[in-house]
C-alpha cells in the first residue's frame, strides 16, 4: 500500500474540518463529536435532530463535492473483508460509549479547548491504532 505525499489537500481538509466544529460550536453550542451526532440521530428525535441530520448530510455530500470541484475520484481501495470492518466498527462504537467520545470530539474539539481528558483520549486513540497495526502487520503478518 503506497500513499501519496499530499501537504496541501491535508492541510486544506483539516481546515475545512476545523470550520465545521467551529461553525457547530458558535451556531449551536455543541461539539462536533461524529459517535454524538450519529447516536442522537439515531436514537431520538428532538430539537437537535435537525442540526444533526444537517451534520451528517454534509459529511456525506464532501465526497461528491470534491469530485465534482476537482473532477477526479479519490481511489479507495480497502483490503480488509466486510466482516473485518462490521466488528471493528462495532469496537470503535463500544469504545467511543465507555470512552464518552471520539476521535472528532476529542481530537479535534477537545485539543482545541485545552480539555485534559481529551488529550489524555487523544493520546490513548493514537497509541491503541499504534499497537494494534504493529500487531497486525509485524506479528499476526497482515498487511
Amino acid at each position: 500500500m503506497s500513499t501519496e505525499f499530499t501537504p496541501f489537500a491535508s492541510f486544506l481538509g483539516g481546515m475545512f474540518i476545523g470550520l465545521a466544529a467551529l461553525i457547530l460550536m458558535a451556531a449551536h453550542g455543541r461539539i462536533a463529536g461524529i459517535s454524538g451526532i450519529v447516536s442522537g440521530w439515531l436514537t431520538q428525535y428532538d430539537d437537535k435532530t435537525r442540526v444533526n441530520t444537517a451534520f451528517l448530510v454534509g459529511i456525506l455530500l464532501g465526497l461528491p463535492l470534491f469530485a465534482s470541484v476537482t473532477e477526479q475520484t479519490p481511489v479507495i481501495d480497502i483490503d480488509s473483508s466486510l466482516t473485518a470492518m462490521l466488528i471493528a466498527g462495532l469496537m470503535v462504537g463500544y469504545g467511543t460509549v465507555h470512552g464518552s467520545g471520539c476521535t472528532s470530539g476529542h481530537g479535534v474539539c477537545g485539543i482545541s479547548r485545552v480539555s485534559a481528558r481529551s488529550l489524555i483520549a487523544t493520546a490513548t486513540f493514537l497509541l491503541s491504532g499504534t499497537v494494534m497495526i504493529f500487531i497486525s502487520r509485524h506479528l499476526v503478518g497482515g498487511t
